[in-house]
């Protein structure tokens, strides 16, 4: 059976849940890419999947989706096609969308248990986190212009440090008196100093990896 050795870790019951959580997924790149591939080959099968962005040839250098076959392709499709190459029971709504004001209200009403905020945009990040009294939420934070995936780790928004977009969400959490705990996956690594924004697929990918990770030991009950 496909995911005997999983069943074998942590037992049928506890593999069930996986089957039937929902988790919905805002941005598929470089760390969704890496959070969906972990979920889908863990056996969860309610996978919903939000990005706009179509496949770019800079996309290469981190997002697992990606190839020189599907450059221009949208994210969200090709996307959905690998998951569905890996474990053909997946049930995967796609939206090719921008996540705001003006449709998350219809995006949430499929209640969802968990969502993972793999996008890099403030506002959206916000909106979020104000809607998070709904469902459980982990959020990552920069990934870019940092080189060690070993200083990420799952902590709370307040607990943050060296992170700049941390920083940004932090003051405006409190401005807008969002009370609950946000969960995120931060680095506690300074930033390099480049000129422009530059990446390695390493810290995106260990950043993805540990999103899917909150979810999992949270139906699992692992201790950290």
């Amino acid at each position: 059976m496909q995911f005997d050795r999983i069943i074998n870790l942590i037992g049928i019951d506890n593999f069930n849940k996986f089957k039937n959580i929902k988790v919905l997924i805002v941005g598929c790149g470089g760390v969704g890419g890496y959070a969906l591939e972990t979920l889908v080959r863990s056996g969860f099968t309610n996978i919903d999947i939000i990005d706009k962005d179509k496949i770019d040839i800079t996309n290469l250098n981190r997002q697992i989706i990606t190839d020189l076959n599907n450059i221009g392709s949208s994210k969200v499709s090709i996307a959905k096609k690998r998951a569905l190459l890996i474990n053909n029971e997946i049930n995967m709504n796609i939206y090719e969308i921008f996540l705001d004001e003006s449709n998350i209200d219809k995006i949430l009403d499929n209640k969802y248990d968990y969502i993972i905020d793999a996008c890099d945009t403030v506002n959206t990040k916000l909106l979020l986190m104000k809607y998070s009294y709904k469902y459980k939420l982990i959020s990552c934070m920069g990934t870019a212009k940092k080189i060690d995936p070993t200083k990420l780790e799952i902590t709370t928004l307040d607990k943050t440090n060296y992170d700049k977009l941390a920083k940004v969400l932090r003051n405006k959490v409190k401005e807008l008196n969002i009370k609950n705990k946000i969960n995120v996956v931060s680095s506690t690594e300074n930033v390099m100093k480049c000129d422009t924004l530059g990446s390695l697929m390493m810290v995106p990918a260990t950043a993805g990896i540990l999103c899917a990770k909150y979810i999992i030991d949270d139906i699992i009950k692992v201790s950290s």
